[in-house]
């Protein structure tokens, strides 16, 4: 049967028997969309029990279905009937299509792992930023009025040296000395209380 535009049309409504599915496959190599239509309804739910027996889930067998068709119509000039016919080739597809989504979903498994992790290892980095914190500022309370004020402004106003000494009027070799004295201090009351843990 000659199409209007001058090509083979192959009719494809009327196709019931064994004859039919060899009409079926030329219809559906040379591009014909009611070939892919008969092609869907006779094969998409042996397509659909595949994935979802696999897959587990109604709505990524249903994806997988509807891809399986669109790689089955871009890659039908593929199609070799002599060595599988159409539902064997079809199921080859589907395969290969449930295998990528078991690895879609292995890929957004191990992201959402990871997303968690790192969200319960910043939680942990801010508690211990936190106690940190605190202990530092328990331990600065300590220091004696002048070396507590030093060290505040260099270490919570991130001034420098020089800037500390102008702003305290003091010079700047005390203020190098008042620094260096206190993080020793601190660092001996942070290692007891590190053994004492």
């Amino acid at each position: 049967m000659r199409s209007p535009t001058g090509g083979n049309r192959y009719d494809v409504t009327a196709l019931t028997d064994e004859d039919d599915h060899a009409q079926l496959v030329l219809a559906f190599r040379a591009g014909d969309e009611r070939a892919l239509a008969e092609a869907y309804a006779r094969w998409s739910s042996l397509v659909y029990t595949i994935a979802v027996r696999s897959l587990g889930d109604p709505g990524e067998a249903e994806d997988v279905t509807q891809k399986v068709f669109i790689a089955a119509w871009r890659g039908r000039d593929g199609f070799d009937a002599s060595r599988s016919p159409l539902p064997a080739w079809l199921v080859g597809i589907t395969r290969h299509t449930v295998a990528d989504a078991h690895e879609a979903r292995s890929r957004r498994r191990r992201v959402e792992e990871a997303a968690l992790v790192d969200t319960a290892l910043s939680q942990t980095d801010e508690s211990a930023d936190i106690a940190d914190r605190v202990l530092m500022s328990d331990e600065l309370r300590r220091l004696g009025p002048v070396p507590q004020q030093v060290m505040q402004l260099a270490f919570y106003d991130d001034l420098t040296h020089t800037q500390i000494a102008d702003n305290l009027g003091l010079p700047l070799g005390t203020v190098k000395s008042h620094i260096r004295r206190s993080l020793s201090r601190l660092r001996t009351r942070l290692e007891a209380n590190d053994d004492t843990h």
